[in-house]
């Protein structure tokens, strides 16, 4: 019997995305400034191995590893012809990773590297189709859902959302990043966008689930709080991928140290909000989840 699909598993539970990518990459010995994509070809074993820490952690969804896998970030690193089989071997190995148990591949979708037009350079129809090829893809790969995530700007959401549905995508996830504000009273993008006018626009735009990644100041507690925001403002499900707390600043680098039972100790005021799927970006590892997990299955066993 097949597994059921990604909307119908969370209008009957509560998920639990993976945490972070990159800093877990750095740990395996990617170099600063490498292209932690290309790494699906030349070392699919070392992206397997992190992703098999998360699945044994406790996530019900994996993020395959590209993040930064359209045409115009690759070719960055030189390796753009590789595009389609960078991110169908991402797909492959996330699915490897459940080692044959229910699961969840979520396609990912990070920004293009330029600012749209009207406020940028780069003219919405480039966007619309270097995203729809990436998109195609990690579809044609078997990618269950898409997530376009941490966006800063409406007219980029709008180009995935875009491309996702024209290359038939039938779960889309749109997520932003938000920073807090300097007197730590509200969240907007980097492009100030708030919470409320992306839910809109995402809902309006035919996205699936609203979500949240990222962002200055994004921890468990903000998360919730953005979380009680989207659902006042629209109908969607909602899912959230706050950072390990808040970053403090050593040898001029940013470095995440909140604990994991830190980080989980916000998850029943999230899932009590309408968070439906709880995962973890910066500074978070696969001990995060399973801090996360835990929380999780207390919830689903409870409602």
């Amino acid at each position: 019997m097949p597994q059921p699909t990604l909307l119908e598993a969370i209008a009957s539970r509560r998920l639990v995305c993976d945490g972070g990518m990159g800093t877990q990459l750095m740990l395996a010995g990617l170099e600063q400034g490498g292209s932690g994509e290309a790494w699906n070809i030349s070392h699919p074993e070392r992206i397997l191995e992190i992703q098999k820490r998360y699945v044994d952690a406790g996530a019900d969804c994996i993020i395959s590893n590209t993040f930064g896998a359209s045409r115009m970030m690759l070719k960055r690193h030189g390796v753009a012809d590789d595009l389609v089989g960078i991110n169908a071997a991402a797909v492959r190995i996330a699915r490897e990773a459940f080692g044959g148990r229910e699961g969840y591949v979520l396609g990912d979708m990070g920004p293009l590297g330029a600012i749209l037009e009207p406020y940028g350079e780069l003219p919405y129809d480039e966007a619309v189709d270097a995203l729809t090829e990436q998109a195609k893809a990690l579809l044609e790969a078997g990618a269950d859902a898409l997530i376009i995530e941490t966006q800063t700007g409406i007219e980029e959401v709008g180009s995935g959302i875009e491309a996702a549905k024209a290359a038939g995508a039938s779960c889309i996830i749109a997520s932003l990043a938000y920073d807090l504000s300097m007197d730590g009273t509200f969240y907007k993008t980097m492009m100030g966008v708030s919470p409320e006018a992306a839910a809109e626009f995402i809902e309006e735009k035919g996205a699936n689930i609203v979500a949240l990644n990222c962002g200055t100041g994004m921890d468990m507690a903000g998360a919730t709080l953005v979380t009680e925001l989207y659902r006042k403002t629209c109908d969607l499900p909602v899912m959230i991928q706050p950072n390990a707390g808040l970053p403090v600043l050593e040898n001029m680098k940013a470095v995440y140290k909140q604990p994991p039972e830190e980080t989980a100790a916000k998850v029943p005021d999230a899932l009590a909000a309408g968070a439906r799927i709880i995962g973890s970006c910066c500074g978070s590892t696969p001990d995060h989840t399973r801090a996360i997990r835990a929380k999780v299955d207390a919830f689903n066993a409870s409602h």
